[in-house]
């Protein structure tokens, strides 16, 4: 049986329930100063919202060294009921300080996610259930390729899910040719984040034909091609036959856009997306994006752990 690694532990994929698969409680960087995810009563409140809504669990793609706060989250799961899956990994160097990264590659950075995967992150006790890494707009850097060669080393060494950012929602292709074609990571295993922000329906046909999974992601840019673009992305790729490749989640990224704080956030999601991707799918097609898939995207054959 294949496992989701929670922040309370490892559970049945299948016991997962309806999950926002790409979305972030806390996050920090320089290039959204003033604007930080941070505030613990205000994660809480939003957990407390996304699981009055319907929800059951929340996939927090933040990565190592922006702020993801782990020591907080298992407290959040328990007090809300919302299960949480942890980020290890390594954003765009653009979201850290120029030394960050230098003293990372003295250390190994495969090795830190496998840790962080494995035994846990810092003193926290709280285990990663993915990584996160990504890449840049229609290219991939001498950053990215090192985060990425990194993360295949680690998924190789543990099973885990890789998630990857795509700027503007470009260079997917790129990114496929190096985590599948030169690494050999299965594309099951790979996550992609924001495709519906270049909605070019060929390259989402081509992407998905590699067996990845694309995790298209909600309002919290609005100046970004996000949900006003699903229904029309998730029906072409329906229709031709990859509805079982997708996923869903909201990607709040600033307090603005927090629901609790007057944005759309975490309920959002189920509140209006589900809806109008219902009319587009169907229900059965966006039942299976909300529960089925993500049980099977984030779920790894490492051995079960105690709670």
């Amino acid at each position: 049986m294949r496992y989701v690694r929670t922040v309370l532990g490892d559970v049945p994929g299948a016991e997962l329930g309806v999950c926002d698969a790409h979305d972030h409680l806390f996050l920090r960087s320089p290039r959204l100063p003033g604007r930080e995810l941070d505030d613990v009563r205000a994660a809480r409140a939003e957990l407390e919202a996304f699981r009055a809504a319907g929800g059951a669990a929340v996939v927090q793609w933040t990565p190592y060294g922006m702020g993801r706060r782990a020591a907080d989250l298992p407290a959040l799961s328990r007090t809300t009921g919302v299960r949480v899956v942890c980020a290890t990994g390594l954003h765009q160097a653009a979201h850290y300080p120029p030394e960050l990264p230098d003293r990372l590659r003295g250390r190994g950075l495969a090795a830190l996610f496998v840790s962080e995967l494995t035994e846990g992150i810092g003193t926290t006790g709280v285990r990663a259930g993915l990584i996160k890494v990504a890449g840049g707009f229609h290219a991939l850097d001498a950053h990215a390729r090192w985060t990425m060669t990194a993360a295949a080393e680690a998924h190789h060494a543990t099973g885990a899910p890789i998630a990857v950012h795509l700027e503007l929602g470009t260079a997917a292709l790129d990114v496929l040719d190096l985590l599948c074609g030169e690494l050999g990571v299965p594309g099951e295993r790979v996550i992609l984040g924001h495709p519906n922000r270049a909605p070019d329906p060929v390259v989402h046909r081509q992407a998905a034909g590699s067996g990845c999974w694309l995790a298209f992601d909600g309002p919290s840019h609005a100046h970004h091609a996000t949900d006003w673009r699903m229904p029309e992305a998730v029906g072409a790729l329906a229709e031709a036959g990859f509805g079982d490749r997708l996923l869903l989640g909201g990607d709040t990224v600033t307090a603005g856009a927090r629901s609790v704080d007057g944005g759309p956030g975490m309920p959002y999601l189920l509140r209006r997306v589900r809806a109008r991707l219902v009319e587009a799918v169907g229900a059965d097609l966006v039942n299976r994006m909300l529960t089925e898939h993500p049980a099977r995207a984030f779920a790894a054959d490492w051995a079960p752990a105690r709670g």
